[in-house]
C-alpha cells in the first residue's frame, strides 16, 4: 500500500493526552476526517509504531512532522492509503488487504446512515442490503454518523463516533466495542 501526503498530522489540542495511544490515534483521524467535511468516502489508515517510524524512516518522519515523543511512551502514526476503488463492496475491498510486517494496526473511516434503537423496531423483515438502506435514507429518525475503528495485531481495538447533528470533537463517543462487525473485518485484515 502506499502513502498519501495528506496524512493527518498531531493535534496541537484537541486529543485527551491521558488517553490510550491507540485512542488518541483514532481521535486524531476523526479529526482528520472531520476536517475534510461530510459526504466523503471511506478511508483507510495505516498505523505504525511513531518511534520506529522515526528510527527506520526519518525522512518520512520528518515529512509528516512528527515530533519526538517522550521517552517510553507509545504513540500511533496514522498514513492513509490509497483511496478506496469506487464501487467495491467495503467488505470485498478489506478482504483483498495484506500488511507488512511495518503495520502495527489499520483504521477505517466510513460515514453511514444508522436509526436510533427506538427506531429498530420498525424495521420492515426480508429485505436486502440494498433495500435496508434506501429505507433507512427516508426514515425519519434516521442519523449521519462517521465511524472511524481501528484494531491492532495484538487484538487491541478502538471507535470513535460522531454524529452529523452534532459535529464537535466534545460530542465523539469512544470505545473499543462501538462498531464490533467493522473491528472483525479490519482485525481478519492482518490474518494469515
Amino acid at each position: 500500500m502506499s502513502s498519501n501526503s495528506d496524512s493527518p498530522t498531531p493535534p496541537e489540542s484537541g486529543t485527551p493526552m491521558a488517553a490510550g495511544p491507540l485512542t488518541r490515534a483514532v481521535l486524531e483521524i476523526d479529526e482528520y476526517a472531520s476536517g475534510l467535511g461530510w459526504d466523503q468516502p471511506a478511508r483507510l489508515f495505516a498505523l505504525v509504531d511513531t518511534a520506529k517510524l522515526r528510527a527506520q524512516e526519518p525522512g518520512l518522519a520528518d515529512q509528516l512532522g512528527l515530533a519526538e515523543a517522550a521517552s517510553g511512551s507509545t504513540s500511533y502514526t496514522p498514513i492513509e492509503q490509497d483511496e478506496l476503488p469506487p464501487g467495491t463492496p467495503l467488505d470485498e475491498f478489506l478482504g483483498r488487504i495484506a500488511w507488512p510486517d511495518a503495520v502495527t494496526g489499520c483504521a477505517l473511516t466510513v460515514e453511514r446512515q444508522m436509526l436510533p434503537p427506538s427506531a429498530e423496531g420498525s424495521v420492515p423483515h426480508g429485505m436486502n442490503d440494498k433495500q435496508l438502506a434506501a429505507w433507512v435514507a427516508r426514515h425519519p429518525e434516521r442519523q449521519e454518523v462517521r465511524m472511524t475503528v481501528a484494531v491492532l495485531r495484538d487484538g487491541a481495538r478502538e471507535s470513535a463516533i460522531r454524529l452529523r447533528e452534532k459535529d464537535s470533537p466534545t460530542e465523539v463517543l469512544t470505545g473499543p466495542d462501538l462498531v464490533p462487525g467493522l473491528a472483525e473485518a479490519l482485525a481478519a485484515t492482518f490474518e494469515d
